[in-house]
């Protein structure tokens, strides 16, 4: 195999060949533009998944290399062309599995030897996740949340740049849909030439003059956005000599052609731009340096805040937490609190990042990066945890106000963010982070600004969310991903809900289709379905979803439970247990009697009962808990649940049953002649009288599995 400074140099001379930017413009458009008639599809997205294509950071690579010579602008004919892109793709593919080549013999040595190892715990073998990963943020995250990033120094981009933030943001939100407008009209011109005219590269190309015509914005505003981030026409990157070297054209992505024209080959890269370069440019503003961090740090603390706030409520989203312990001893400040019900969620955030050095692989630097960026945060976080988990502590807001907190919390979740793109978080994550947890205290999510706000968009009520964050935890080992958009792209499908005979689960980037299109539907206006068909359509318009909604608008602790259990049925449970309700409820209605239904919830035997009455509290609610244990009892379930709801039909109250199970004599006797889990109505049959449930049926709880080995014991 050849070494991986040879291959590098062979690629940079077919990058520097005549006429090879048509080659990289056809590969840009190829592999980065989606193409779709009505709306939308996940299939219009499938060839952006295909391993035959060139990811972003490969195209950046061939750019940065083809800057290095002045560019010679004449169109190739076909072959040569043609010959440019087998070569380029035959290249890229050797120097990848270059790359892989150590972690995978490494790998192989280790399993004839018989001795455990890990891979990826070396610096080295993390350099081909850390530049193959997948992008862990939309483009259009980076371009909007560059606003909110840098608003509070918009008096230094005024003074030394001449536009603010938003003004930046604006110019290239019209470039990009400059571009997307000719990516079209000039795809359809093609047929009016010949095979040997055809180039991709007109679809690029923009001026200033034109940009200003098509927006409405100030020509000059524009061309002061502009050179911001077109590279010098004397910048040869000259320092760019392998794959993981600092690329110049990732922080000035425009081309100067000549004759006023420009050249911008990859969208992605310039509004990545737009987000990280303001902050260097501010710096080497020697002067402006400690604001701009103060700045940098105050954003990513504040935007995780009102990220919380629009799914909690303002009133159960806290900031700047002082937490002290048992005798006034300081366990730490809290970023970000929310306490919902019996359930709390500490954020803390940093704006530390992978640097460029730590990059390349260095087994020191990346593992201080990594403390600086997530282990730093988890331990502080962790110690806030801990205090909030006694009984004996005092949290103060910023306003000096004390925070009330439930006495006993059930769940206390870890959230560590980190504002910037953060190249094989989740790999680093696995092989690094160092964490604890308890009964209380779940396994830590690490995550960057853009999941957060991705999780904010489509997980938008307090029960969708914690839900989430409950399953991510639990999943902390066991599941693998390039990064964190398609787990959360795969829950929104199919539930984050694995059985236990798998030791591990590894998703692939495809799956993020569902949701690449909803959140460019919601951010971009793009046509197509707003909501991944899924968790979020299953309970639409149907009487669980409603109890789903009623128990978010009281977090009662006995009641949220449920509403983490109402949300792992498959859909067809849900239609079957809303139809049961309802019917009994129609029931409750016409004959003003007491009516109750069943139903058992997962493998692990626990359930569901429910009552419909308008007895008093008192009445009622010492009915449904007996009910309730002897139903636990005689499903030997360490979890039960139940509800009363009113003939309207509104939910009155609910209970948690949550204890380890005990053989008892007496509830022994009780139960001998109490119908058990054999005895569960199906009130969705036709003729609304249920029928019994065979040992051989599919079980209700809609497991798939059969009723004998699932929910009946």
């Amino acid at each position: 195999m050849r070494e991986e400074a040879a291959i590098f140099l062979d690629l940079s001379a077919i990058c520097t060949s005549p006429g090879y930017v048509h080659a990289l413009a056809y590969l840009c458009f190829r592999d980065s533009v989606v193409g779709f008639s009505d709306e939308m599809r996940a299939e219009d997205m499938n060839h952006l998944f295909s391993m035959e294509r060139l990811i972003r950071t490969e195209r950046s690579t061939l750019l940065g290399l083809m800057v290095q010579q002045e560019i010679e602008w004449m169109l190739p004919d076909a072959q040569t062309i043609q010959r440019y892109i087998d070569e380029t793709e035959k290249l890229l593919k050797e120097l990848h599995e270059g790359m892989s080549a150590p972690m995978f013999e490494e790998l192989r040595s280790a399993i004839e030897s018989g001795k455990k190892t890990n891979p990826l715990g070396k610096g080295s073998n993390l350099r081909e996740p850390i530049f193959y990963g997948g992008e862990s943020a939309y483009s259009f995250q980076f371009r909007d949340l560059s606003v909110p990033k840098y608003q509070a120094d918009d008096p230094w981009l005024e003074r030394q740049k001449g536009f603010t933030i938003q003004n930046a943001r604006d110019v290239v939100h019209a470039l990009v849909q400059l571009q997307n407008g000719k990516f079209t009209s000039i795809m359809t011109s093609l047929a009016d030439h010949t095979p040997e005219e055809w180039t991709f590269l007109p679809c690029f190309v923009f001026t200033t003059d034109e940009l200003a015509e098509v927006s409405g914005i100030d020509r000059h505003l524009i061309e002061r956005v502009v050179n911001a981030f077109v590279l010098p026409a004397d910048e040869r990157n000259l320092s760019f000599r392998a794959i993981d070297d600092f690329n110049v054209v990732s922080a000035m992505p425009i081309i100067p052609i000549g004759d006023g024209h420009l050249l911008v080959l990859e969208q992605y890269t310039l509004e990545q731009s737009l987000y990280e370069s303001p902050f260097f440019w501010m710096w080497d503003d020697l002067a402006y340096r400690d604001t701009a961090l103060l700045n940098r740090g105050n954003f990513v603390e504040d935007f995780s805040e009102a990220r919380l706030r629009a799914i909690f409520g303002k009133e159960a989203v806290f900031s700047n937490i002082r937490v002290s312990k048992a005798k006034g001893k300081d366990a730490g400040e809290i970023d970000a609190l929310v306490l919902f019900g019996d359930r709390a969620i500490v954020v803390q955030a940093k704006s530390k990042r992978l640097t460029m050095e730590a990059r390349k692989g260095n087994d020191n630097l990346i593992r201080n990066d990594f403390k600086k960026s997530v282990q730093d945060s988890y331990d502080q976080a962790l110690g806030c945890a801990q205090a909030l988990a006694s009984t004996n502590r005092t949290l103060v807001g910023s306003d000096g106000a004390r925070i009330e907190v439930p006495k006993k919390l059930k769940e206390i979740f870890i959230l560590c963010v980190v504002s910037d793109h953060y190249p094989a978080l989740s790999f680093q994550v696995r092989q690094f982070l160092r964490y604890e947890t308890n009964s209380v205290i779940l396994a830590p999510f690490v995550l960057d600004i853009f999941t957060l706000d991705a999780m904010a968009e489509m997980l938008e009520t307090p029960i969708l969310f914690l839900s989430y964050v409950n399953r991510r935890a639990s999943y902390q080992e066991k599941v693998y991903a390039g990064h964190e958009l398609t787990i959360l792209s795969y829950h929104l499908k199919r539930n984050l809900w694995f059985e236990k005979q798998y030791d591990m689960i590894q998703l692939g980037d495809d799956i993020t289709a569902d949701l690449d299109i909803a959140m460019m539907v919601r951010r971009e206006g793009a046509p197509g379905p707003r909501t991944p068909d899924g968790i979020l359509t299953r309970f639409k318009g149907t009487r669980v979803g409603e109890i789903v909604n009623e128990i978010e608008s009281r977090p009662n602790p006995g009641t949220i439970n449920l509403g983490f259990a109402l949300l792992m049925l498959a859909e067809d449970a849900v239609v079957k247990l809303s139809n049961a309700i309802d019917t009994m409820v129609r029931q409750s209605a016409t004959d003003g009697r007491h009516h109750d239904l069943t139903m058992p919830m997962g493998e692990s035997g626990e359930g569901l009962t429910v009552h419909c009455n308008t007895d008093p509290i008192p009445v009622a609610g010492p009915r449904l808990e007996k009910h309730c244990l002897l139903r636990k009892y005689k499903a030997r379930a360490a979890r039960w649940y139940g509800i009363c709801v009113a003939p309207d039909p509104s939910l009155r109250f609910g209970i948690n049953l949550e204890f380890a199970w005990e053989p008892d004599p007496k509830m022994e006797e009780v139960i001998s002649t109490f119908p058990g889990h054999g005895s569960f109505v199906d009130m969705s049959a036709p003729d609304g009288r249920g029928h019994k449930i065979g040992r051989n049926d599919p079980c209700p709880c809609g497991s798939g599995r059969k009723y004998k080995k699932c929910c009946l014991l």
